[in-house]
């Protein structure tokens, strides 16, 4: 695996390159047990623990967890709002190396099935070796995109995902993907990123910024309205939060670093991006 070059331009009207440069990164996440600088633990990072328990995991849930399950990855902790129970069917986008899927696996009990899904092969092949090393059996990972779901129609009782939707450049495909796998009455929660404003230019075209899932976030009001027109509905917010505060205290010198290097004043930025977990249900 080659290193990622962080020094490259994006363009967001090129869809497919941003996809692409998406699934590179999280490949060196992957091959690097990190979602850092380099290999965990890593000098401008906190340990994964202490960056995951910043978010909202609990420690009990975390402890459970096989070494290189979490790599500090996500923006919130949706599975602490999800009251999971067991039997149920739960489908994690862009599950990683299986962090939440691991941890609902315990939740939904031998009856249940979680299934994870995930473009990024490198990853779906960590998820499965934690699976194994941890022996869990009800976790099915698969590989696929989010705006084509490798999940049948009806078939998935609560669907879950943490800081993903926002780096998929056809957000209303993924939704309407959600409501077609859900039940009548399905709930989901989703921990993700949203703008209270407009990014500075250099924002959107930085590519660092992009899979830090700052670049590609939809501003707030078209981000629900896209749920509405899926036929998701009762929306909740449950957390909202400054991204950049959120960020800055799990890990203050990977942001002072990348802040620098794109040459982003802290200022322009402050107070736009926000993490919202939220919940809703299919109507």
């Amino acid at each position: 695996m080659s290193d990622f070059n962080t020094k490259q331009k994006l363009d967001p009207a090129d869809t497919e390159s941003v996809v692409e440069k998406v699934r590179e990164r999280y490949a060196v996440f992957a091959s690097t047990k990190s979602s850092c600088c380099g290999p965990a633990p890593a000098p401008c990072c906190g340990p994964m623990d202490t960056v995951a328990e910043s978010l909202g995991y609990s420690t009990v849930d975390l402890d459970l967890l096989p070494e290189g399950t979490n790599l500090g990855l996500g923006c919130g902790a949706p599975l602490e709002h999800v009251d999971l129970k067991p039997g149920e069917t739960m489908l994690d986008l862009g599950s990683g190396a299986g962090i939440d899927a691991l941890i609902a696996s315990q939740k939904v009990g031998s009856d249940g099935l979680v299934i994870g899904v995930d473009m990024t092969p490198e990853m779906l092949a960590s998820a499965r070796a934690n699976a194994d090393r941890a022996g869990v059996t009800n976790v099915d990972f698969r590989e696929g995109r989010l705006e084509q779901l490798p999940v049948d129609d009806d078939s998935v009782d609560v669907v879950t995902s943490n800081c993903v939707i926002n780096l998929i450049p056809d957000k209303s495909a993924v939704f309407s993907e959600i409501a077609r796998v859900l039940h009548q009455g399905g709930r989901l929660v989703i921990s993700d990123i949203v703008l209270d404003g407009e990014l500075p230019d250099i924002v959107q075209k930085n590519v660092m910024a992009y899979v830090g899932c700052v670049a590609g976030a939809e501003q707030r009001e078209t981000y629900f309205e896209m749920l509405d027109t899926a036929g998701l509905t009762d929306i909740e917010i449950l957390k909202d939060v400054d991204f950049l505060q959120l960020t800055e205290k799990a890990s203050p010198a990977e942001v002072v670093s990348i802040l620098e290097e794109a040459a982003i004043d802290r200022k322009e930025v402050e107070g736009i991006v926000r993490s919202v977990t939220y919940r809703a249900r299919k109507r």
